[in-house]
């Protein structure tokens, strides 16, 4: 179990790494399992009107993008200012996946975009707000040589995560409602869990951000915390569009019927997260030995640019699975190695959480802005060929963003 002296960090052991690999686990089986599945089935459209679901999802995803942006931050900065003899992290946590499984329930029961849009608008803010506290305790409690291991613990989470959620509503043959009710025990039991055993030490005065002679979000100021951050946002649009509307590219690209298209969506999100977990594993411990987490995240945005090429050219369904292997290699490293980098630059000790929800933001952006600009696309073209390159370009535009960061001292 990982110690905590005020600011002092010492290696975590295996009950400490377990549990913050279900706690991630959790939250991305309810946040991605209504993404490719769910929300595409109850937002769904006749076939002479397809665009206007694929319209309606995107707007979906979107709206609840930018809730979480909000949420992720504010919940983060709370959480830094903690009183002393408080708990930081764990009442966020607790609180957020308690609110994501009511929201989980409410969006089931949903009807009609509006409903489903509300609904899901309050899962996005609960994933946001425990996302913010669990990712904190990376910073909070890690040293910088374990910081990989447990990013690629998140990394590889959300590759399980997604095979994990729609295989038991696929396999099972739930409906779409059954489909929330299980995701909502899902969040309220695992997340639960992990928030109230993860070590979470009282706040101490040293501990909380100063109010007097600091300017407002200065990490933003930060010259290499920045152009992180742009690179981690462009690499997850090109993610979202490359991975987002899958299950209607087969329905409306392919020509799949609907039960076919679904267990192929299936098929792809397992060779989707054999090649994340093996990319996340393998770069986390490398980007640790060597500490060149630079180097790593930016030859991952070309392997993921790869995907959107190969699919574009050839938009078959065997195709559509080497693309699928593709962007798992190059999300799954960019992901893990990222995110480390990104606590390796955290400018300021006394914000790690309002800092790292700033980070989680990218990601919740990245699912904003994906599905919008994919759907426009397909709007535009009446196609999916257009969303492919795009895919493909904006990785390789977040690649070199990235580049610009400069790689930190190791501790």
């Amino acid at each position: 179990m990982t110690e905590v002296t005020g600011t002092r960090t010492v290696r975590a052991g295996a009950r400490w790494m377990s549990l913050f690999t279900l706690a991630w686990l959790a939250i991305w089986t309810v946040q991605l399992t209504p993404v490719q599945l769910l929300l595409p089935l109850q937002l769904d459209t006749p076939e002479d009107d397809w665009i206007r679901g694929v319209v309606s999802s995107g707007l979906v995803l979107g709206i609840g993008g930018l809730a979480g942006i909000i949420a992720g931050p504010a919940a983060g900065a709370l959480s830094d200012r903690a009183a002393a003899g408080r708990h930081r992290r764990r009442p966020w946590a607790l609180g957020g996946v308690l609110f994501t499984a009511v929201c989980l329930v409410l969006t089931g029961y949903a009807e009609g975009p509006w409903a489903v849009g509300a609904g899901w608008v309050g899962v996005s803010i609960g994933v946001a707000v425990s996302s913010a506290a669990f990712t904190a305790l990376i910073a909070d409690q890690l040293p910088s040589t374990q910081r990989g291991a447990a990013s690629a613990a998140v990394g590889s989470s959300q590759a399980v995560g997604i095979v994990l959620g729609v295989g038991l509503v696929v396999l099972l043959g739930l409906g779409i409602r059954d489909g929330y009710l299980l995701l909502a025990g899902v969040i309220a039991v695992i997340g639960s869990a992990a928030a109230l055993l993860l070590p979470d030490p009282p706040s101490v005065e040293a501990m909380r951000p100063k109010t007097v002679g600091r300017r407002r979000l200065a990490s933003l100021r930060d010259r290499d915390f920045a152009w992180m951050l742009s690179g981690r946002l462009v690499t997850n649009i090109g993610n979202a569009l490359g991975t987002a509307l899958f299950l209607f590219f087969l329905l409306h690209g392919l020509g799949q019927p609907s039960a076919v298209a679904q267990d192929n969506l299936l098929l792809l999100i397992v060779v989707y997260t054999v090649f994340v977990v093996i990319a996340s594993v393998v770069t986390g411990l490398v980007s640790d030995r060597t500490g060149n987490r630079r180097t790593l995240a930016v030859a991952a945005t070309v392997v993921q640019a790869a995907s959107g090429v190969a699919i574009a050219l050839v938009p078959t369904f065997e195709m559509t699975m080497v693309a699928a292997a593709l962007m798992g290699l190059g999300y799954g490293a960019f992901s893990t190695v990222g995110l480390a980098f990104a606590a390796d630059l955290l400018p300021d000790e006394q914000d790690h959480a309002r800092d790292l929800g700033i980070v989680n933001v990218t990601a919740a952006l990245g699912q904003l802005i994906g599905p919008v600009l994919g759907a426009a696309l397909v709007a535009l073209v009446g196609g999916f060929w257009l969303v492919f390159v795009a895919a493909a370009v904006l990785s390789l535009v977040g690649g070199l963003l990235t580049a610009f960061a400069r790689e930190p001292k190791r501790s």
